[in-house]
C-alpha cells in the first residue's frame, strides 16, 4: 500500500476543476445555432385537455416552434416505461397506465407536460410558453396513497383499477401468523416515511441536436446511466436507433437516483431539435425539479414483531402501501419490493417474515430510487420497531438488538436474501463505546438542571448494493443486466487510461479508480486518466446506482487490469530473458524477482506498440476489456447513535452528538468513505427532521420552494464521529461493499428513537419539525 494506492487518503482529483469552476456541466454546452426549449405544464393535478391553442405563441419574437404531444404521437415517439416487471400475488402484471413525454388527452399531476416552446434565448421561450392558451376540464384527484385506494376514489389510469399497480407479497405469511400467534408479546405500530425531493445541487438539463447531413442524435443530459438512456429511447421510446444516438453525461452535479430515469425532457429535446432542425437544450428551474424530479419514499406501514419469552424474534409482519405517484418511473416498481422487502430482515435472526407491499397511482410526480432506495424505509420500519419494542419489554435497546443479531455467515434470510459476512456486534460495540453510551444517563440528568430534554437513540442498519447478479435479477423482472464493464487501454509512453461503464456524479471515481491502477502498476496517479459518461466513448454500461461502483464497477477494472498485467509481464519477460513467472511490477517496473534486473513501465508500453521484439505470435498494443457480473449483493451494515437535546419551550430539536460506525468492507479511501457518510447522514437528518414534500387534497404541491421545503444546514448539523471495522466482502475481488447510501439509510431511525426518546413517548413522525415536537410533547402519553 503506497501513498496514492489502496487504503490511502488521497485528495481527489477531480476537485481542482470544479472548486475553481472549470466544472463542465450541460447547461455550460453550447452548439452552433443552439436554442432553449421551456415546457408549458399543467396547473391541475387532474383534468382533461379539451383545446390548445399556439398561435399567440407561434407569432411572438424568436419562437422557433410549439409543439404539443400529438404531434409527438403522430412522429412515433412511445411512451416512458418503467423496465422493472412485478407480478400480483395472483400472478397478474403490473398495471403500468400510458405515460406521454407530452400529454396528450389527460394531464394527472402539477407539472406535467403539455407543450414545449422553442425560441432563440430562454426568455422568449419562457415568454411564449406562457402565451400557449390551453383549456382544461378539471377531474377530482388525490393525492394521498391510502385514500386512493379508497372506494369511489377518482381513478388515474384505466388500466389500474382502484389506483392500485400491484399487490405483491414474499415470504412464508402461514408460517409469520403462526409464529404472531404463539409469540410471548408482540409489538404493532403504524409507521409513515415520508416524501422527499432529492435536490441534487445541479437541476436536470438536456440538450438535443439531430444533425441532419448524418442522420445522427446527440444527447447531453444529466444522466447517471448514459448506456441505459441511449438504450430505453432507442429501443423502447422510438427517438433513434442505437447506433444513430449518442448520449454524453460530462460532469453531473449530484444524483442521488433521481437522475437514473428517462424523463419526458430528454426526448421531447431530441425530437424538437429533428422536428425544428435546430439543437434544443432545457435546464429546469428549482420549481420545476421540485414539481418533476422524481420524489422518494412515501410508505404507509402496519408492522407487527413477536418475540418469545426470552426476548427472540419469532416472527415479522408488514403490510406497506407504497405511492409511486401518477405515472410508473424507470424502476419505480422495484424500490418497494426487492429493494425493500428483501431487507426486511435486518441484521436480525428472523425465523418467519411476511412482507405485502400494494403500490398506488396518486396524483402526484413519479416516485422512485432516492438515496438508498427501499433500504431506507426497510431499516426505518425494523428500527423504529426494534427501539419501541425494548421499551414495551423493558429491556435495553442495545441489548435487545444483540440478542438477536446474526452471527454465523452465511445467512440465508426467509426473504431472498443470503448475507455472506458481517459482525454486527462489533459495530455495535465501537459505536457505544465512542458514544459513551453507559454515561448517557449522567448527560441526561445535566440537560435537565438546564431545563432541556435529552434523548438518545440507535438504528443497526444493512444494505444491499451492487443490485447484482444479472441472472438473478432478471429472473426477479429487471429489464437490463446488472454486470459492469471496463477497457484499461496501456498508451505507448506508459499512460493509462480506464474506460468505465460507471458514470461519476460527485464519488470521486477519478480518484479511487486511479488509486486501483497504482496500487497494481506501481505508475503515478496523474499519469492515469478515468473516461466515463460518453455513449461513443466508452463501451456498453450500467453506470453508478446503488452504491455499485466500486464493489461492481471496480471489479471490472481489476479482471481487466489482470489481462493487461498478464500480458506485460510476458513482454518484460521477453525483453529480459527471464521466466514469466518471475517478473513482478513494483513502483512503476518490471523486475525479475531477486535480482535487479528491470524494464520501466514506460519501456515496456514501448515495446509492446513499436512492437520491434515482441513474443513470438503476440499481437501488438497493451489494451484489454473486461465485463464483470457479481455472484451476490453485498452488504454493508453499521450502527448509528445518535443524542438529541429539546427544548421543551420551542420543541427545537438540537443533535449534541450522532456516532457512525460501519462496515464497508476493504476501504479504497478513507477519506472519500468519510465524505459519502457525511453526506448521507446530512440527507438523513434531514428527513428525519425538517424536509417533507406535502401535496393538499387537490394534488397542489404545498413545498416546491427552498422557502417551504426545509433543507439541512450547517448548523443543523453536528460534527459526525466516523469509525469503520471491516469485514471483507468474499464476493468480489476487492472486498468492497459500498458506502455512497449507509448514512441516509441508518439516521433516520437513530434520530427518532433519540427524540421519541426524550419526550417519553413515540406519537411523533417525521420530520420531527419544531412545531410537531412542541405539539408531541403536550399531548403524548408516557412510555
Amino acid at each position: 500500500m503506497g501513498i496514492e494506492g489502496i487504503g490511502a487518503r488521497v485528495a481527489r482529483k477531480e476537485d481542482k476543476r470544479f472548486i475553481t469552476g472549470a466544472g463542465r456541466y450541460v447547461d455550460d454546452m453550447v452548439v452552433p445555432g443552439m436554442k432553449h426549449a421551456a415546457f408549458v405544464r399543467s396547473p391541475h393535478a387532474h383534468a382533461d385537455i379539451k383545446k390548445i391553442d399556439t398561435k399567440k405563441a407561434e407569432a411572438m419574437p424568436g419562437v422557433i416552434g410549439v409543439l404539443t404531444g400529438k404531434q409527438l404521437k403522430a412522429d412515433g415517439i412511445g411512451n416512458l416505461i418503467c423496465g422493472w416487471m412485478i407480478h400480483s400475488k395472483d400472478g397478474s402484471p403490473m398495471k403500468m397506465g400510458a405515460w406521454s413525454p407530452l400529454a396528450v388527452d389527460r394531464v394527472r399531476y402539477v407539472g406535467d407536460a403539455v407543450v414545449v416552446v422553442v425560441a432563440d434565448t430562454k426568455g422568449q421561450a419562457r415568454d411564449a410558453a406562457e402565451a400557449v392558451e390551453i383549456t382544461y376540464k378539471e377531474r377530482k384527484s388525490v393525492a394521498d396513497a391510502v385514500d386512493a385506494l379508497a372506494k369511489g376514489a377518482p381513478q388515474l389510469h384505466p388500466e389500474a383499477d382502484g389506483n392500485l399497480i400491484f399487490d405483491w407479497g414474499i415470504g412464508d405469511e402461514a408460517a409469520t401468523d403462526a409464529a404472531l400467534k404463539s409469540a410471548a408479546h408482540v409489538t404493532r405500530l403504524n409507521i409513515v416515511n415520508n416524501r422527499l425531493v432529492p435536490n441534487a445541487m445541479e437541476p436536470r438539463a438536456a440538450l438535443g441536436h439531430y444533425d441532419k447531413a448524418e442522420d445522427h442524435y446527440t444527447c447531453w443530459t444529466t444522466s447517471q446511466n448514459p448506456h441505459v438512456a441511449r438504450l430505453v429511447m432507442s429501443a423502447f421510446y422510438n427517438v433513434a436507433p442505437e447506433n444513430k444516438l449518442r448520449v454524453i453525461a460530462p460532469d453531473v452535479g449530484g444524483g442521488f437516483g433521481s437522475k437514473i430515469y428517462i424523463y419526458p425532457e430528454e426526448i421531447v429535446c431530441l425530437w424538437a431539435s429533428k422536428r425544428t432542425g435546430v439543437p434544443v437544450k432545457w435546464v429546469a428551474d428549482r420549481t420545476e425539479s421540485f414539481l418533476t424530479d422524481a420524489h422518494g419514499r412515501d410508505h404507509h406501514t402496519t408492522v407487527e414483531m413477536g418475540f418469545d419469552k426470552n426476548n427472540k424474534i419469532v416472527g415479522l409482519k408488514v403490510d406497506t402501501i407504497a405511492n409511486l405517484g401518477a405515472y410508473m418511473s424507470l424502476f419505480s416498481s422495484a424500490t418497494p419490493t426487492y429493494l425493500y422487502a428483501t431487507l426486511l430482515s435486518g441484521q436480525y435472526n428472523i425465523p418467519a417474515i411476511y412482507g405485502n407491499v400494494r403500490t398506488v397511482y396518486t396524483n402526484t410526480a413519479p416516485v422512485d430510487a432516492y438515496r438508498g432506495a427501499g433500504r431506507p424505509e426497510a431499516t426505518f420500519v425494523l428500527e423504529r420497531t426494534m427501539e419501541i419494542a425494548a421499551r414495551e419489554l423493558g429491556v435495553s435497546p442495545a441489548e435487545l438488538r444483540r440478542t438477536n443479531f446474526i452471527t454465523q455467515f452465511p445467512h440465508q434470510t426467509p426473504v431472498i436474501m443470503c448475507y455472506d459476512a458481517g459482525d454486527y456486534g462489533a459495530s455495535l460495540d465501537a459505536a457505544m463505546k465512542q458514544a459513551d453510551y453507559a454515561g448517557f444517563a449522567k448527560r441526561k440528568a445535566a440537560a435537565a438542571k438546564k431545563g432541556k430534554l435529552r434523548g438518545i437513540g440507535m438504528s443497526c442498519y444493512i444494505e444491499a448494493c451492487g443490485i447484482a447478479p444479472s441472472a438473478a435479477v432478471g429472473s426477479l423482472g429487471a429489464g437490463v443486466g446488472l454486470w459492469e464493464s471496463a477497457e484499461v487501454r496501456v498508451n505507448a509512453v506508459g499512460t493509462i487510461e480506464v474506460l468505465t461503464g460507471s458514470h461519476s456524479h460527485g464519488q470521486g471515481h477519478e480518484t479511487t479508480f486511479a488509486q486501483l491502477v497504482n496500487s497494481r502498476f506501481g505508475v503515478p496517479l496523474d499519469s492515469v486518466s478515468i473516461v466515463h459518461g460518453d455513449t461513443d466513448k466508452v463501451q456498453m454500461g450500467m453506470g453508478t446506482y446503488g452504491s455499485r461502483s466500486g464493489a461492481v464497477g471496480m471489479s471490472a477494472i481489476v479482471k481487466a487490469l489482470d489481462k493487461v498485467e498478464a500480458k506485460a509481464k510476458k513482454i518484460a519477460a521477453h525483453l529480459l530473458e527471464a521466466d514469466e513467472g518471475d517478473i513482478v511490477i513494483e513502483n512503476g517496473q518490471l523486475k525479475v524477482a531477486g535480482t535487479d534486473k528491470n524494464v520501466p513501465w514506460f519501456q515496456m508500453a514501448l515495446a509492446a506498440y513499436t512492437a520491434h521484439n515482441l513474443p513470438q505470435g503476440m499481437e501488438p498494443g497493451l489494451k484489454e476489456t473486461a465485463f464483470y457480473d457479481p455472484s451476490n449483493f453485498t452488504f454493508p451494515a453499521g450502527c448509528y447513535i445518535c443524542e438529541v437535546e429539546i427544548d421543551p419551550e420551542t420543541g427545537k430539536t438540537d443533535i449534541v452528538q450522532f456516532v457512525a460506525a460501519d462496515d464497508f468492507g476493504n476501504i479504497i479511501n478513507p477519506m472519500i468513505v468519510e465524505g459519502q457518510v457525511h453526506g448521507g447522514i446530512a440527507q438523513g437528518v434531514g428527513q428525519a427532521l425538517l424536509e417533507g414534500a406535502v401535496y393538499d387534497a387537490g394534488g397542489q404541491l404545498l413545498t416546491a420552494s427552498y422557502m417551504d421545503y426545509t433543507m439541512p444546514r450547517a448548523d443543523d448539523l453536528p460534527s459526525f464521529q466516523i469509525s469503520t471495522s471491516n469485514t471483507p466482502c468474499p464476493s468480489n475481488p476487492l472486498g468492497i461493499k459500498g458506502c455512497g447510501e449507509a448514512g441516509a439509510i441508518g439516521s433516520p431511525p437513530a434520530v427518532m428513537n433519540a427524540i421519541t426518546d426524550a419526550l417519553g413517548h413515540d406519537n411523533l413522525t417525521m420530520p420531527a419539525t419544531p412545531g410537531k415536537v412542541w405539539a408531541a410533547l403536550r399531548a403524548g402519553t408516557k412510555h
